[in-house]
């Protein structure tokens, strides 16, 4: 319940955000571009998962949404958005591995087992 209700805020109180990011700040996409970048991210998550691949949804619709926009020419993607969207996936992998060893840490001090 408790994921449930975490994954419930962050979709209430963030989730504007993201698909602001995804659909006018990453490019401008049309509703027919909306529908193909889809139909590309989900035919990216049959592939990968027929092959067993681990990947992330928010991964190939991104990609998907910068290669409809890139159709229209390299200059149609902002790339700065691109990039800080890279970075942030780089980096919270290992900024959550230090916040859960950090946690684990404190807790096992709260209460010894």
């Amino acid at each position: 319940m408790s994921c449930q209700t975490a994954i419930a805020l962050g979709t209430l109180f963030g989730g504007w955000r993201i698909v602001k990011t995804m659909g006018q700040k990453i490019t401008k996409i049309k509703p027919f571009e909306g529908f193909s970048a889809e139909t590309a991210g989900s035919i990216t998550l049959f592939i990968a998962t027929h092959w067993g691949i681990p990947v992330s949804t928010t991964h190939t619709i991104t990609g998907a949404i910068i290669g409809v926009g890139a159709r229209r020419g390299v200059s149609a993607v902002r790339w700065g958005v691109t990039k800080k969207i890279f970075w942030a996936w780089i980096l919270t992998i290992p900024i959550s591995g230090i916040i859960g060893g950090l946690m684990y840490l404190f807790l096992s001090f709260a209460h010894p087992l």
